[in-house]
């Protein structure tokens, strides 16, 4: 087996369309404090239910097995984005982030599907909170702003937002970004 063959790959639930936009204003609104953030592409926006990292073809069968069976329990659902965050901490800032409500059956989910990959021999998720990575802190000029205008966007209301269909995607990393491609789909 060619280490060619290998993706990184990982299972995610695409952002509505319908958001896109409140999202980007976030992005400007947090864009305006002008610090040095990497945004995400709104074509790239997801909620990541497992990265599985550098996987083979074998691997990538096994996995979408596994989905496809666990599906099949699960109904769609509606998924409330809401509230600015960051990861790790506010004085030390890797991450920003729009936060989940109504996470039940999305967690779900996640739990079911992760006690499965587990058997594959995956790393086991620890104290899973579904989240919306928006950008990624690349300095620390001006973060004061930002952190205030972080703070001013704890509470606000992106929206509501169907989950109707898991995705497994391979990501490229390239030096303009990532690059995501679908590789399956799975409806709920």
């Amino acid at each position: 087996m060619g280490t060619n063959s290998d993706m990184r790959a990982f299972l995610a639930v695409d952002v509505d369309k319908t958001l896109l936009n409140k999202i980007g204003d976030i992005q400007n609104n947090l864009g305006a404090a002008e610090a040095p953030v990497k945004f995400v592409e709104p074509q790239n926006l997801h909620l990541t239910l497992k990265f599985f990292g550098d996987i083979n073809e074998e691997k990538l069968n096994e996995i979408s097995n596994i989905i496809s069976q666990k599906v099949e329990n699960f109904n769609p659902f509606d998924l409330l984005i809401e509230g600015v965050g960051v990861f790790p901490s506010l004085r030390y800032i890797r991450v920003i982030w729009l936060g989940t409500k109504n996470i039940d059956s999305f967690s779900d989910i996640q739990k079911e599907l992760d006690d499965e990959f587990i058997k594959l021999g995956f790393d086991k998720e620890r104290s899973y909170i579904p989240h919306l990575t928006i950008g990624r802190l690349k300095g620390s000029t001006n973060k004061e702003v930002l952190v205030e205008k972080i703070e001013e966007l704890s509470d606000v209301q992106i929206g509501k937002m169907a989950v109707n269909k898991l995705i497994l995607k391979k990501s490229e990393l390239t030096p303009a970004g990532p690059i995501y491609t679908d590789l399956m789909v799975f409806e709920l």
